[in-house]
This record gives structure tokens, sequence and C-alpha cells, in this order.
């Protein structure tokens, strides 16, 4: 996507330079500023050819080599090493007793700079930084390692992967000692191992964005339980503005409400095109709250379904003609469907249909045998950050749909949904089942029975792989996602806590750097009219992600939305999942003090570069000792069209080498060489994006550069 600038078109520059700018036991073995300030020139990294060198991974005296550089010393003789490739393979580990959870020391690491994606919730990830296996969190997703033979020489970079192996699952973690360690399990005291050996997958290479692309394909063919991005149908909304009711209304949303929110929108001229009506529409009961009686705060989890339909706000009423109600949900989604123009309308579930499931006794759940469980989570997830959802969960118990009916529930539910001309559906709490998986053969196969169910409901009564995926950031969900294209890439968006905006952009951000090979990351939705507001429009601007507000009806910033949507309320969406830029891999974006972050992407004929200062605005948890260094009222860094990976891809010959830049904040453009860099100076949670275009030479007399309006 771009933000949409004052037009530009074809932009002629014919001056050189120029100012205007994881009771019986079963016993598992795996079977496998304002302005640019100064324009200055300098030598930057320039993006060489992936490169796979022709060492084999191995482990000798001690240390695991990968590409022969050696990436863990100290390493215990019951770690295995099979290598698939010159540069990659699978490290495992094995014990002398079988067990349900092993956690093996893999060997240390020192000294070198390193950035994990790890769970700091049962639901969802956030990046870590640091330079020793003491600062790998519980936890963690993907580990990538920058190494440097000298300290000003060109980096290479070697990732770590924790997969799926068989019924156990993986993740990593460092110790005080700084040794790295693996832990595998499989979430069911009778499904036991005593050994895992491939339990993660490493790989080598010299540019961090292909190392990760070419590692996810590997294990696409390999593990074959989930695909890549690139090989799935995008759902159609993607490409539309959308709203959402969650933040307009929470749990009271309604039929007027809805109308009212949509009109505002229409006539402000960004109309929405895709609606997620959010949780508040279906049928449920809470024996946990009682009329009369105090709210008691996280009651709200102890909901149940008590049938697949919409509730009474939504439903056919006697009095219809006096209250303006809809006769039903039908009549209702197709009459703003007609009204506005929608497109697609979405509407919010559980993967087990509510927060507590299906009641019990509810006789229209009776035939998904629903069974009241109490969840347990994992060592891993409780010592990290508490979440009141779990906690609540944990208290007042799920109803559980039984897996051998979990095929049946959803096919009801969806079929049910498309009669009622709904086009798809936003499925939260996914990573519960993990909890759940006692008795049920593991949260591994218990996660994937119910994946491959949902996924094959998705695909049977929707026309549009419509589905979005929510909460369901561990690799149990990720590694089983076959069809699912489109998935949650961070923490809620919080309006009313400032200290979590900048927080949210460097998240997903991150995190884009994992899920980007498997989904499209969903930046969730946010206010238009709110302090941060900018901030977060920027970053779905360059996100290459869907773009959905939750405004509350008549409270909207114009000047932002029309800067994102166009007048048939589409949206220019950038081509990959928007990431950092190789030089801020691995620096804290949000605690450092002096980094801003850069994030990178590609337009049809353009490269773009959001600009973000988030230090000073919030902390991030699941820290020993969070504390925020000074930071300066502005913070100044460089910005080059070197920090776009693949820009080759827009600039085909004939290209001059040079770059027309267009600042939207400043309204500047200035001329610049490829490796040619400008100052950035921006105050706290200030942003700039910068639209940078390839001059092609036109003939002898002029050369010209091509903006995507």
């Amino acid at each position: 996507m771009a933000l949409i600038p004052p037009s530009l078109g074809s932009l002629q520059l014919n001056a050189p330079f120029s100012s205007f700018l994881s009771p019986k036991h079963t016993v598992f073995t795996s079977p496998h500023g304002h302005g640019f300030g100064c324009v200055c020139l300098h030598k930057t990294w320039k993006r060489p050819p992936s490169m796979f060198l022709t060492n084999k991974p191995v482990i000798k005296d001690g240390v695991l080599s990968i590409n022969g550089k050696d990436t863990l010393t100290g390493v215990p003789d019951n770690v295995v090493v099979t290598p698939l490739s010159n540069s990659s393979a699978f490290v495992g580990a094995t014990s002398t007793l079988p067990n349900s959870r092993h956690v093996f020391r893999l060997g240390l690491i020192q000294d070198i700079r390193l950035l994990c994606l790890f769970r700091f919730k049962l639901w969802w990830m956030i990046p870590r930084m640091g330079n020793s296996g003491q600062d790998i969190p519980i936890e963690t997703q993907m580990l990538l390692l920058e190494a440097k033979e000298e300290p000003d020489g060109p980096a290479s970079y070697i990732l770590f992967l924790p997969v799926l192996d068989g019924e156990f699952r993986s993740s990593l973690q460092g110790n005080p000692s700084n040794e790295l360690e693996l832990c595998v399990e499989s979430g069911d005291p009778a499904i036991v191992t005593s050994r895992s050996l491939k339990a993660v997958f490493v790989n080598y290479g010299d540019n961090p964005f292909d190392l990760m692309n070419k590692s996810m394909k590997t294990l696409e063919k390999h593990l074959g339980t989930f695909s890549h991005r690139e090989t799935k149908q995008m759902p159609g909304m993607l490409d539309w503005f959308g709203w959402c009711t969650w933040d307009a209304f929470y749990h009271e949303v309604n039929p007027q409400g809805i109308r009212d929110g949509l009109k505002s929108l229409s006539e402000g001229g960004t109309p929405a095109r895709f609606l997620i009506i959010d949780d508040g529409w279906q049928d449920t009961t809470n024996e946990f709250q009682k009329e009369g009686e105090p709210f008691i705060e996280g009651s709200q989890f102890g909901g149940r379904l008590v049938s697949i339909k919409e509730n009474n706000k939504f439903r056919e009423t006697a009095n219809e003609d006096l209250n303006g109600a809809p006769s039903g949900l039908k009549d209702f989604v197709s009459d703003i469907k007609r009204t506005f123009g929608l497109k697609y309308v979405y509407v919010w579930h559980a993967l087990l249909g509510y927060w507590g499931g299906f009641h019990p006794d509810a006789p229209e759940g009776r035939k998904y045998n629903p069974k009241l469980k109490f969840p347990i989570q994992s060592p891993g997830n409780l010592a990290n950050m508490r979440d009141i959802s779990m906690d609540c969960m944990e208290k007042y118990g799920i109803g559980a749909i039984d897996p051998t009916k979990a095929s049946e529930f959803y096919d009801d539910l969806h079929s049910y949904l498309v009669s009622q001309d709904v086009d798809g559906v936003k499925v939260d709490v996914q990573n519960i089942l993990e909890t759940l998986a006692t008795g049920l053969g593991g949260r591994v196969s218990l996660t994937r029975q119910f994946q491959q169910a949902l996924e094959k409901s998705i695909a049977t009564n929707f026309q549009d792989n419509s589905i979005i995926c929510c909460m369901g950031l561990s690799t149990d969900t990720l590694y089983n996602a076959r069809r699912s294209a489109i998935t949650r890439a961070s923490d809620d968006y919080y309006p009313k806590i400032p200290t979590t905006q900048s927080l949210h952009i460097a998240a997903v951000a991150f995190n884009s750097i994992f899920l980007g090979e498997v989904v499209v990351p969903d930046w969730d939705m946010f206010y238009s009219l709110h302090s941060a507001a900018e901030f977060h429009a920027v970053a779905r601007a360059v996100g290459g992600c869907g773009v959905y507000v939750s405004d509350k009806p008549g409270q909207h910033d114009f000047e932002i939305l029309r800067r994102l949507v166009l007048p048939d309320g589409s949206v220019l969406r950038a081509k990959y999942p928007g990431r950092p830029s190789r030089d801020c891999l691995f620096n804290d974006p949000v605690m450092d003090g002096e980094s801003l972050l850069k994030i990178w992407n590609l337009n049809k004929v353009t490269g773009v570069i959001g600009v973000f200062n988030c230090q000073g605005a919030g902390s991030w948890p699941c820290l020993d000792n969070p504390v925020q260094k000074d930071v300066s009222p502005k913070l100044c860094g460089q910005v080059s069209p070197a920090d776009i990976e693949y820009f080759e891809e827009v600039a085909p010959p004939p290209w001059t080498g040079d770059c027309a830049v267009f600042s939207l904040k400043a309204g500047s453009l200035s001329r610049l060489p490829k490796n040619g860099s400008f100052n950035v100076k921006l105050k706290i949670l200030e942003c700039d994006v910068f639209t940078v275009s390839p001059i092609k030479v036109g003939g002898q007399s002029f050369s010209f550069a091509t903006s995507w309006r």
C-alpha cells in the first residue's frame, strides 16, 4: 500500500540533483525531522545474491558448526545433528527416560547479536534482542543470530526454528549460564518420548529475508503440515477498506449502531466495503453474570454458546416495526450490503464457539458432545505473562467440543452463516487447544485435528478462503496452517492504553519476519481519531495487510482515512508483509533510547519505507528490569533506498541507479543515488513514510520516475 500523496504521476527529473525532491503411556519416537535534513552519500551494504557454502552442519569436539561457522560451543553428547543440506540441518536430543516434557541443553551462545520472537502470553509473540544465551526468553519460536568475522565486516545469519516433531512441539529458551535450551512437550502426560531428533531446524545464509523464506519453504516440504503464504488463496477483503465493530461497541454491538457507523464512513468519502461483526452477536449464556449484581472483571470469559444462531439483538422480534430492528440476521446483512455497498461481511466466533465453549446442557449443542474441561497451561506459558482471559477460563472451565465432532460443528455453524448472507469468519481464541490436550492425544495432534476441520469447513462453505485467524501465534497452530492465509500478528489494539501504541507497531513488524512466510500478518483495527492514529495508519500503509478501523460512529479523522482509502473503498496494499530493515533487526526500537524503526516494502512500481520513533512511549513486558533509557525529544536516523529489499523487482533496466524519494510528511521530493542516505529526525510517536521510485532514462534529454497512484 501507499499512503496517498498529492498527485505525483510521472515525475520528470532532469536535474542531476533535485531538492523538489511443543494412566497408560504410549512411547513415541520421532519418525523423522520533519524534512530530510542533509542528504549524504556513503558506502552501505549492497544486496548480494544468496550464497550457501559447502561445509555441512556437524558437531565436532563439542562445537556445532553451521556452514563452517561455530554456532554453539559446549554441546552435550546427547545432542544430535541431522544435516539436510550444506547449510541446513535438524538438531535434536535424546534422554535416558521417556517423558511428556523435556528440557535439553544444546550449547553456549555468547557475544553475538541475536533476535528472538517469543510468546509472552499464551496467545501472542513479541521480539527480544540480546547478545548471549541468557537473553533468550522461554517460549522462543524463532531465533536469529548475526555472524560477523569483523565488527565492520559483512554479516551472515544463522536461523533456529523450533518445529513440530511427531506428537511433540518444540521451543527454545536460555539459562543464566548462557546456554541455549530446547524444550519439547506433548501437552498430555500419556504421550511420552525419550528423544526428539528433529526438533529444531537450523539454517545459514547471507540475506536474512532470503534465509527465512528458503527455510520455511524447506520446512513446508519436509513437515508437510502447512503451506507457504505464496501458495495460498488470498481473501478478497484484503484489498478493501474495512470496519470492525469491537472497539466501537464492544459487546453492545447492535444493528442500528452498525448502520450508523457504515453511514458515517460513507458520508465522509471513505466507504467501508468490508465489515467484521465482532463479539456480541451470538446466542450465549453466562452463569457468572447475575442480573442486578455488580459486574466481575473477567466474568465475560465464562460465557458459553447455547446455539449457533444469532442472539435477540439480531433476531426477528414481534415489534420490529416499532423499533426498527431487522427481521433476522439474513435480512440485516443483505440490507446493509445493498445500502452501503458492502462486499464482504464477516462475523466473529471462538475456535470452540465462544470463550467458555459450548454449554454442556444446551439442547442445540448436545450433538457436539461438549464436556466441561479446565485448561492446564504449560510451564513455559506460566513462566511468562499472565492473561486475564486465560486465568478466567482456568477458573470457569470451557465447554469443549468433542474433537470427533469438530467437523460437524464447524460445518453446521458456517453453513448457517452462509444461509444468512455472511461471507466469512474471524476465528479467535485458537491457542486454547494446547491447554485442553490431556487425555486427547496431546497438543499437536489436537490442534491439527481442529485445524483441519476448520479449514475444511471454510473451503466447503465460503467462496473466498474467508477466514481471519486470531489468538493463534503458537507454532502448534502455525505449522498446521495449510489454507488459512491471514493471522493477527500482535496483541490487541488498546486505544485506552497509551503505552501500548508503539509496542503494537514494533511487535507486528518483527513478528512478520516469521509469520509473513506462512500468512499475511494482520495488524488489527485502530481508531482513526486518536493521538496515535497517524502512527497506526502509516504502519498499515507499509504493512502489506488489510486495513480496517474500529471507529465509533461519527468519530473519524477523514484526513487520515483519505490517505489510506480510495473513493471506491479500495486500498493500495503493498506487495509483501512489512518487516524491519536489515540494519534494524538486532536493535530494540522501543527501549534502547536511540534506534528508529524502519519498515520496508514494495508496491507495483516503487519501494516504500515507513520510519517510526517507538522510543520513550512504553516498555516491553516480561523484562526483569524494564528500564527505559533516556530518550531525546527527537531521534535522528538514516534512511536509504538500500533499506528496501528486492528493489530490483521494481527497477529493471534501463535504470540509472538513482531514485526519486518522496516524503509524505514534508511533501518534498529529492533525487538520491541507490546507496545514498539522508537523515530523518522524529519526535516520540512521530513517523514518516517515503516512496522510493527508480529513475529511468527516457531519452537523451530526460529521465523520469513513476509513482503508484
